[in-house]
């Protein structure tokens, strides 16, 4: 028996039924497995990328993750520099008209205090210009010098913000001169005093030096 069924004829002419219906079942369950297939897929890889994440905060909180290297780089920490403004002051000396101009960069223990810092900035370039004002070329030429006045500045800058830290008291050329020999005086350190902060600015540090 043949699988072609014909309609009635039309003017005579015998017409072809052809299984339309068969197609259309056909097309759907191709594309019904196209959609769960591509659904499948895109659910292994959400699965795949969740356990790589979970994997990777397992690592990173792991003990041995911790290297002594990561730990000491966080007990230490890393410093925060706060370069100011060169400073241009005229020098002490009598004998003829000498001036420096000196950059210096604050060290200090984090970016909370160069902020902090930086709202007392006026009343610490003042207290700079102080020191600087009162040194001769000679206080300022050797090394000994130089580091008198990183001592002094570190102290100094710290006392606008309501920090009193012991340290060298300033040496002048007079002070030195009225000396025996031609070494300058020992620095005094003041009495510490009970509860006394810690400063904040570790270290002080010169970028240009240039007396004339």
């Amino acid at each position: 028996m043949s699988a072609v069924m014909a309609d009635p004829a039309v003017d005579g002419v015998p017409v072809t039924r052809r299984p339309k219906k068969k197609l259309i079942v056909i097309g759907a369950a191709v594309l019904a497995l196209v959609l769960a297939l591509g659904a499948g897929t895109i659910v292994v890889l959400k699965q795949r990328a969740a356990h790589a994440a979970a994997a990777a905060d397992e690592d990173a909180a792991s003990p041995e993750s911790s290297t002594p290297a990561n730990a000491a780089t966080a007990l230490k920490g890393v410093p925060f520099y706060l370069p100011l403004d060169p400073f241009i002051v005229n020098l002490a000396d009598r004998e003829a008209d000498r001036y420096a101009q000196i950059g210096i960069t604050f060290e200090l223990d984090s970016s909370m205090t160069g902020d902090q810092i930086k709202a007392y900035m006026p009343a610490i370039r003042n207290a700079v210009l102080m020191i600087l004002a009162n040194k001769t070329s000679k206080d300022l030429l050797n090394r000994e010098g130089k580091e008198q006045l990183a001592l002094e500045i570190q102290r100094e800058a710290a006392r606008p913000m309501g920090i009193e830290i012991a340290g060298p008291e300033p040496v002048t050329a007079a002070a030195a001169s009225a000396s025996a020999t031609d070494v300058a005086p020992a620095a005094k350190a003041k009495p510490r005093r009970r509860g006394e902060t810690r400063n904040p600015i570790q270290h002080v540090h010169f970028s240009s030096f240039i007396i004339q």
